[in-house]
């Protein structure tokens, strides 16, 4: 990379260029004008020797070598931003920002209460701005973005640094059958598990899962009767039939049907599901986001 004439201008310019992945948004984000972001983006591509951005339907797309840069610039501007400019005390019974929260269904249905309560409580001028995802690369794309200010999921398998998290929450997983099965008066072993049908919840629409798994180790294969997306249903699809399924735990206790169906360890050993809060290292050190993370992990703590 040319350093000749570089300056902290191009430097924002391509924060915000990786946050927004659209030059007019960045643009304004930064207060200069599109033809202004435009040309910064030219003197990027320049001194870093590499496209940065593609064009695409969705937007700019970053390249490898945008996405090696991402971090380590952003560290740099907060590095930067805490050495000339006295940071503001975050007041949260004074905010009127938006946090912005990346949530698949599982943690959205066990957090989402004790968050909005928390919220109102202490901050109830701010306002909290939810968006869904599935797999873990989608929330390392949103919070590359800028969409989202943290997600709870599972941690990238690869990380590079850029991306931050920590443990909140944790959930072990039963076997249910409705209650007037046989098997719920005899008992559930491995021989009973085999010889029932399964419903499989996937997100992913994937027929096979951490129990298929655990069995093939075993050299054993269960029989699926159905699979779906949305896990919160399928305790009521157990109680009205001769089904069998394997849920976290906290889904079973809180479903309508929960009274109708017993539930019993499964008969293959499960590790326990443990989701993390994740957020971007440019957010690290802001305090209203160091804030609304310790918000979001007593919620987690307190259930």
């Amino acid at each position: 990379m040319d350093f000749h004439g570089i300056d902290l201008n191009l430097l924002a310019a391509f924060d915000a260029l990786m946050r927004e992945r659209n030059v007019t948004r960045a643009a304004a984000e930064v207060g200069v004008s599109q033809p202004a972001m435009s040309a910064a983006l030219s003197r990027l591509r320049k001194l870093a020797g590499d496209p940065l951005f593609h064009r695409s339907a969705a937007g700019l797309l970053p390249t490898a070598r945008a996405r090696d840069l991402a971090g380590p610039i952003a560290e740099a501007l907060q590095q930067i931003r805490a050495v000339l400019v006295e940071d503001t005390a975050f007041v949260p019974a004074q905010a009127t920002q938006t946090f912005k929260i990346g949530l698949p269904d599982y943690p959205a249905f066990v957090l989402l209460p004790g968050i909005t309560v928390a919220l109102r409580e202490q901050a109830p001028g701010a306002t909290l701005a939810l968006h869904a995802f599935t797999g873990r690369d989608e929330a390392v794309d949103l919070l590359d973005a800028g969409a989202i200010d943290m997600a709870i999921g599972v941690p990238p398998l690869h990380g590079d640094g850029r991306i931050l998290s920590r443990p909140v929450l944790r959930d072990s997983f039963v076997t249910i059958v409705a209650n007037g099965h046989p098997v719920a008066r005899r008992g559930m072993d491995i021989k009973a598990f085999l010889s029932l049908s399964h419903v499989l919840a996937s997100p992913e629409g994937e027929g096979y899962g951490l129990v298929d798994h655990a069995l093939a180790q075993q050299g054993k294969k269960r029989r699926l009767a159905m699979t779906l997306p949305q896990m919160f249903v399928v305790p009521s699809v157990i109680a009205q039939t001769d089904l069998t399924a394997t849920l976290m735990q906290r889904v079973v206790r809180a479903s309508p049907a929960a009274r109708t169906i017993a539930t019993f360890p499964p008969p293959v050993p499960l590790p326990d599901i443990t989701f993390h809060a994740l957020w971007h290292r440019r957010t690290d050190a802001n305090p209203a986001q160091a804030w609304f993370r310790d918000l979001v992990a007593a919620c987690a703590a307190a259930l």
